[in-house]
């Protein structure tokens, strides 16, 4: 059975490295057997271990007895110990999340120390059917419900999960194995011990193949899963870009012309780009998301666990790790033509022109012309205060700085780290979007300065 399994999935080379999760439990034991047996894949194993030091000198014990077990292969072992109780302590984690991500950062350590192509895991139909049962009592859907897949992307393999626990222990008692027994796996105040010994027992009265049901529905689901991946992909990239702060932005125009279900496949995927994967990301935060997405206000937030950021920004919706502390601090003096360095990042870069360029008008959106006449030095330069007006180039009358940046749908994140620039008390130009009437240059412009700002991080998309 495994060796149909590695074959289906492709989940061995000849000649790979294999690092082997061996807890010193049962299944885990068996893996180490099974795969000693492959040799026409001539493989290398690595034994690794990691002691979560959670039940004193059985822990300890555990860890000597899988160093004893690989020697008997003749195999190098790797092992670690790790305070998982302090860990989910300080980052406020369950036992059984933080016991988990201690598991998975141990092996990648340990894989990428010994060159390993995969680590194999123990896991079992029967562990498939329990993770079905608690993610679809936790609230799930098609990706969580497929569960386990015998490949986790490139670098985790499950070669016996199409094997029952019945079939691995009669192995185990065949082949004389020996191993350890850990009683916290009998301890039913655990949601996965409970579904194990409560749970599957009294469904199995209701239908006796009530573990391959649950397999086959989490293999069809998987299967399902593929597609949806590959639809989701394809329009997240004809939805999603990256703006200047590095945040990701989602058109909402093209957004609300698609079915909710995929809406709620892209914004988990934002959400998994950006926090590396979905823990603590409930159905209603993704439902939070998109009455976000489709509310009439034009500018809302809210963070998701883990503070992330989801920003709704006019006809965009931006996430982030944070929201961005965008600001910009003070005044600076421009006595004359330079560089000049902003305190939020970018430099002010001020350079005389020629008449002839003077005379060609406005420099552009990012670059502006100004009529040195009309706007004498010393400027300064500042961040927007309540109440600064100007009077925006090819318009007539003044605008509140406020609603002109409403009208140019700058988001609200970024509004406070533009640099303004005022000459004798007048705003003559929000730098990187507009120049002021009062500042334009004419037929009678003898001298004139072009200005810019390099690297401005508040520059709109």
């Amino acid at each position: 059975m495994v060796r149909n399994t590695v074959r289906e999935y492709g989940l061995l080379q000849s000649g790979d490295t294999v690092l082997v999760a061996v807890s010193g439990g049962m299944d885990s034991v068996v893996l180490l057997d099974v795969l000693s047996r492959l040799t026409e894949f001539n493989l290398r194993l690595i034994v690794a271990h990691l002691n979560h030091c959670l039940r004193g000198e059985d822990s300890a014990g555990d860890e000597r007895f899988v160093a004893d077990l690989a020697a008997v292969y003749g195999v190098p072992v790797v092992s670690e110990a790790i305070d998982v109780r302090e860990l989910c302590r300080r980052e406020r984690l369950s036992l059984e999340d933080g016991a988990r991500k201690a598991r998975y950062a141990f092996y990648g350590r340990a894989a990428s120390r010994y060159g390993a192509s995969v680590v194999a895991l123990g896991h079992h139909a029967d562990d498939q059917a329990e993770t079905v049962l608690m993610r679809l009592l936790r609230g799930s859907g098609t990706a969580g419900l497929a569960a386990m897949n015998p490949r986790r992307g490139e670098s985790y393999i499950r070669p016996l999960l199409q094997l029952r626990r019945a079939e691995i222990a009669a192995y185990f008692s065949a082949t004389g194995l020996r191993c350890r027994t850990d009683a916290s796996n009998a301890d039913v105040t655990f949601l996965r011990n409970r579904i194990r010994h409560e749970v599957i027992p009294y469904l199995s009265h209701l239908n006796p193949s009530v573990v391959g049901r649950l397999t086959t529905t989490a293999r069809l689901l998987a299967a399902d899963e593929e597609i949806l991946c590959a639809v989701t992909e394809d329009a997240f990239q004809r939805l999603s870009k990256r703006d200047d702060l590095n945040r990701l932005v989602l058109d909402l125009g093209g957004l609300r012309r698609e079915k909710v279900g995929l809406r709620y496949r892209v914004y988990r995927r934002a959400i998994s780009l950006l926090k590396g994967d979905l823990t603590r990301v409930a159905a209603c935060h993704i439902q939070q998301i998109d009455q976000l997405a489709l509310a009439g206000k034009p500018n809302a937030l809210f963070f998701l666990p883990g503070r992330l950021a989801v920003v709704r920004e006019y006809d965009r919706l931006t996430f982030s790790v944070d929201v961005p502390d965008l600001h910009f601090p003070g005044e600076l003096v421009v006595a004359g033509p330079g560089d000049f360095s902003l305190p939020g990042g970018g430099v002010l870069r001020v350079a005389s022109v020629a008449p002839s360029v003077a005379l060609a008008g406005d420099g552009g959106r990012q670059r502006a012309i100004v009529d040195l006449a009309a706007a004498p030095f010393p400027w300064c330069v500042r961040g927007v205060r309540p109440g600064d007006r100007f009077r925006p180039s090819g318009m007539s009358g003044s605008k509140k700085v406020k609603d002109y940046f409403i009208d140019e749908k700058v988001p609200v994140a970024l509004r406070s780290a533009i640099p303004l620039i005022f000459s004798e008390g007048k705003l003559i130009l929000i730098c990187g979007y507009r120049l002021s009437n009062d500042a334009l240059v004419g037929v009678h412009t003898h001298a004139a300065v072009a200005v810019e700002v390099c690297g401005q991080p508040a520059k709109s998309p």
